[in-house]
């Protein structure tokens, strides 16, 4: 067994032992296109074909209403842009305040080329509040956009209410789920999504494939031009291999959602509950309960600007964590843009550590961690413990031994 414990599962999951063997076939041996009429390629036909069955069911759709595309940000990328460029129009997207990295900087290209772009505010959790989504319809919206979950703090949003405002007002809603799916329950018709955007290496499949839920007769325009794969919507051969494993991956997370959302939970308010126990300075961030089953992300208050030290210490001590986002670490020191939104200062705006975990972590590892950090937090100058957890010379190691 590796000494590495690796909680860090909101940036990207290992892959599932049985996702890779449904993928196998297709990485060596199986080799066809799937538009290709031959056997081989109606072999590989069929593959893809099971798959959008697989990841439909995941969200409650009907398999034709499933594009797969090479990534989550991609999906995010064709919602957003298809939906303006089918419009005719400039038109105008709302988005929160706090949303992914993929939705804001395809906010800015749409800006660039006229589009109006309203940020919805967030509260100190970091919801989205139905009145603020209410003002911002008052004027022609051409699409919503508002994540299922948060990847920084792991609030979830209140989608259904939040998707039925803009059905009132006969506007488009997509929502970024590449956090949500496979962890919590997902069905885009009690949500009343039009669009709603997956990324299978999120749920323990492989990188490099996702998907967008296009609601049948939702109007979207192609932003990669080709061989009019995948509805004319993304041209490109398909990534059979990639999309087997995205259809097992995401048949694997629906059957057991139930259980593992539960023990996940379970894993996190333990080490919420020591944290706080044993750190009089900590604080936990994002909404008390409407957050993701494996998620937690706290601070030690006072001690923000060491969050890159503790980050360094509790790596060379085996345990991966993180400081936010992983598409956000070539900014790492800069006060966190989802914390500031979230109306956090600035100082406390760089001191965060997001804890994530995931199907293959156990109470050995949660505890082990709880042990690394108490070693780690305790070698920073100012702090006071609450001295339950004993220090360790070689904490990932004895926990393994």
């Amino acid at each position: 067994m590796s000494s590495r414990i690796y909680f860090d599962h909101s940036a990207t999951t290992p892959l599932d032992p049985r996702v890779l063997e449904a993928m196998g076939p297709f990485l060596s041996g199986a080799q066809g296109n799937p538009s290709s009429l031959h056997q081989e390629g109606r072999v590989a036909r069929a593959a893809v074909d099971k798959s959008r069955v697989q990841v439909a069911e995941l969200v409650g759709a009907e398999p034709g209403e499933i594009i797969f595309t090479a990534s989550g940000t991609e999906a995010d990328n064709l919602a957003l842009i298809g939906a303006v460029r089918a419009s005719g129009k400039p038109g105008h997207v709302v988005a929160s305040a706090i949303e992914h990295a993929a939705i804001l900087e395809a906010c800015k290209f749409l800006a660039s080329g006229g589009t109006k772009i309203t940020h919805l505010p967030v509260d100190r959790d970091g919801l989205v509040r139905p009145d603020g989504l209410l003002r911002a319809l008052q004027s022609k919206v051409t699409v919503v956009s508002v994540m299922a979950a948060n990847n920084v703090v792991g609030t979830i949003q209140p989608i259904e209410e939040l998707a039925h405002l803009t059905k009132l007002h006969d506007v488009l809603f997509h929502t970024d789920a590449v956090q949500a799916g496979g962890k919590i329950p997902l069905d885009v018709n009690r949500l009343h999504a039009d669009l709603l955007s997956l990324s299978a290496h999120k749920l323990h499949g492989p990188k490099g494939v996702g998907a967008l839920y296009v609601r049948k007769g939702t109007e979207l325009a192609p932003i990669i031009f080709g061989g009019g794969q995948e509805r004319g919507l993304r041209s490109a051969t398909e990534n059979v291999a990639g999309i087997v494993g995205f259809g097992a991956a995401a048949e694997i997370a629906r059957k057991e959602l139930d259980q593992e959302a539960k023990r996940l939970a379970g894993f996190r308010e333990y080490i919420a509950t020591e944290v706080l126990r044993n750190f009089p300075n900590a604080y936990l961030l994002g909404h008390p309960t409407e957050r993701l089953p494996g998620h937690l992300s706290f601070g030690f208050r006072g001690q923000e600007r060491e969050v890159g030290k503790l980050l360094e210490a509790l790596d060379q001590a085996g345990v991966a964590v993180s400081a936010g986002s992983a598409c956000s670490a070539n900014h790492s020191g800069e006060p966190s843009s989802v914390l500031l939104a979230m109306g956090y200062d600035a100082e406390s705006a760089r001191g965060l550590i997001r804890v994530s975990l995931g199907r293959f972590n156990t109470q050995q590892e949660v505890d082990c961690f709880l042990h690394v950090l108490s070693n780690a937090v305790s070698a920073l100058p100012g702090t006071a413990v609450r001295a339950s957890l004993p220090r360790l010379a070689n904490p990932a190691e004895a926990a393994f031994a």
